[in-house]
């Protein structure tokens, strides 16, 4: 049985479309070293939207055109949304940058910024 829209949600660092229960239980498979989400459903909804829109399912990130074009080479297999309302917060972005990578927003803001260093919202 599949998951209602209504209840997946989507990572604001990665766009990650899953349900609520499997990030609670299994955390983000892209960004849980980075937004610990894992266990913490505060976390889950800071760092997660609800609102999102277009899916995009990758069989293959590593070869994809589409993942390339969406910043999200060298992810997890998975379904994906091509934008999510909402950021992170300015303390987690931040401490990204603090660690050299670079938060791109994935709600379609930042479509045509290139930048250097590592990129956090697409690989």
């Amino acid at each position: 049985m599949t998951t209602p829209l209504r209840a997946q949600r989507a990572c604001l660092l990665c766009s990650i479309v899953q349900p609520t229960t499997v990030f609670t239980s299994q955390g983000c498979p892209n960004c849980e070293e980075l937004l610990q989400l894992r266990g913490s459903p505060e976390v889950i909804n800071e760092m997660t939207s609800q609102v999102f829109e277009g899916l995009i399912s990758l069989h293959d990130p590593s070869t994809s055109w589409v993942a390339k074009w969406q910043r999200l080479s060298g992810y997890v297999p998975g379904t994906y949304a091509t934008k999510v309302v909402g950021r992170l917060p300015e303390d987690v972005i931040q401490g990204l940058e603090d660690q050299g990578i670079r938060y791109f927003p994935r709600d379609g803001s930042n479509a045509d910024e290139e930048g250097g260093g590592e990129v956090a919202g697409g690989a």
